[in-house]
């Protein structure tokens, strides 16, 4: 019975042990990527995550990050504006749009919602799974928010 119960513990302590040293290997594997930008460089979120072959990147507004401020042309200016800046993000990451795979969209108005998806098939030919919904109010007075989860 000691023997049985030896050895129990024994397996017990390897499967411990190695349960330990798989998180710590899962938790390098998870690396946080501070935005390219300047300006961004202190905020309190990442531009992209990156685990295993996967990018999580930030929601992106219309913002002419030249300029520092939203471009002009209402909804659809907007959408191509975040759109570009979502695809400079991939691009830093070795990424493009054809390789993102699940979008989130944030309109301030529902309304917007053709308007939106006129310019958005433009540049998501692959047809990524999308979620899409409006909110009372977004970052900087922006008509739309995009976030993405690409393949690398």
């Amino acid at each position: 019975m000691k023997t049985i119960f030896s050895l129990y513990v024994l397996l017990l302590l390897i499967f411990t042990s190695c349960q330990i040293s798989s998180d710590n290997n899962r938790q390098s594997d998870i690396i946080f990527h501070p935005s390219h930008l300047k300006e961004r460089k202190n905020t309190p979120f990442s531009a992209a995550v990156e685990t295993q072959n996967l990018l999580f990147l930030s929601g992106q507004i219309g913002k002419d990050h030249l300029k520092g401020t939203l471009v002009e042309g209402g909804i659809e200016a907007e959408t191509k504006q975040a759109i570009q800046n979502i695809s400079e993000v991939l691009a830093r990451h070795n990424s493009s749009l054809d390789r993102v795979v699940k979008c989130t969209v944030i309109l301030s108005d529902i309304n917007d919602f053709a308007a939106f998806n006129n310019i958005y098939v433009q540049y998501f030919p692959n047809k990524p799974a999308r979620t899409t919904f409006a909110a009372g109010g977004l970052a900087a007075g922006a008509k739309i928010e995009i976030d993405v989860i690409a393949a690398k």
